[in-house]
């Protein structure tokens, strides 16, 4: 479970840092490795320089979604502007997915038609750099994808594991082309090909899970519950409805109080099951409902529930 900060302006700076950094990331692993195909004309080289240039749209439009789901809560947009990390992650999936087929393409023609590679050792020692480099960015975006929350960045940082992926797969097919073996090149290119397919797949299915409000795991909603359970004067849980926007949990709880409470009471009984929530989930939206025993009939629950 992700640990999100309670300083807004600590989330927002890291947010935008990892962005900056992963566009800066895109263009110099581009350049490098369009140096590199230039030279060695490996079609495995060719696959990751596709990826890059992937990423780099995929950076993109993470740098520019970042910044509207940091928008604060406007008249027309009460919950904020979350969802334009979901947008950005779907629209960064089907870019990936395109990749993926014009990779695909690639590796099935230099597969029936192989061809010695050129000046190889340029190729390793790109990808080396590529590797270095994509491996500081990650750890980075990772950890910044556990302290925000974010779903985005998250699935930044995925495009760049497959980057990892492909870089330590071309150099394999680099030294296997040098020892002889010329449809290696096509053969890892095309594996290659069906992991950023799968990627892009992921990608989109968590975009989709927050677009369509589902659920957030049940671990985190049995933490919610038991912490709700655990505040004095509270007999229940009628209904608990939790999901995310951009790095923001939303949890709408409906508490079950006795009847013979005073309105003042079951408001202060509210304020402490909302603390408790915010101070296991900072930065969360939380609604706290009270509801009469009696209401519910001879089905309310008890406080054991």
């Amino acid at each position: 479970m992700s640990s999100v900060p309670s300083n807004p302006e600590l989330q927002a700076r890291l947010l935008r840092l990892a962005t900056w950094a992963s566009l800066a990331t895109a263009l110099v692993l581009i350049a490098a490795k369009l140096g590199g195909w230039w030279l060695t004309d490996a079609v495995s080289l060719l696959a990751s320089l596709l990826d890059s240039s992937a990423d780099l749209v995929a950076s993109l439009l993470t740098f520019l979604a970042v910044r509207w789901s940091l928008v604060p809560p406007d008249h027309d947009h009460r919950f904020g502007h979350g969802k334009a990390e979901a947008l950005a992650a779907l629209a960064q999936s089907m870019f990936i997915l395109g990749s993926a087929v014009m990779l695909a393409l690639q590796g099935f023609d230099r597969l029936i038609h192989p061809q010695p590679l050129k000046q190889s050792d340029i190729g390793l020692a790109v990808m080396v750099f590529s590797i270095v480099l994509t491996l500081a960015l990650v750890t980075f975006q990772y950890s910044v994808a556990q302290r925000t929350g974010s779903t985005v960045i998250r699935a930044d940082a995925l495009h760049y594991v497959t980057d990892l992926l492909s870089g330590m797969a071309v150099i394999a097919a680099l030294l296997l082309s040098q020892w002889g073996f010329l449809r290696a090149d096509a053969i890892i290119g095309l594996l290659i090909a069906a992991y950023v397919a799968r990627s892009a797949i992921q990608i989109a299915r968590d975009g989709l899970d927050q677009l369509m409000d589902r659920e957030l795991p049940a671990a985190i909603g049995e933490q919610v519950r038991a912490l709700v359970l655990g505040v004095p004067g509270v007999r229940g849980i009628a209904s608990l409805r939790t999901r995310q926007s951009g790095s923001i949990y939303f949890f709408e709880v409906y508490v079950v109080l006795d009847d013979a409470i005073p309105l003042k009471a079951a408001h202060d009984i509210g304020d402490e099951v909302r603390a408790a929530i915010q101070d296991a989930f900072p930065g969360a939206d939380i609604v706290i409902h009270e509801e009469p025993a009696s209401a519910l009939g001879p089905n309310a629950p008890s406080a054991a529930q």
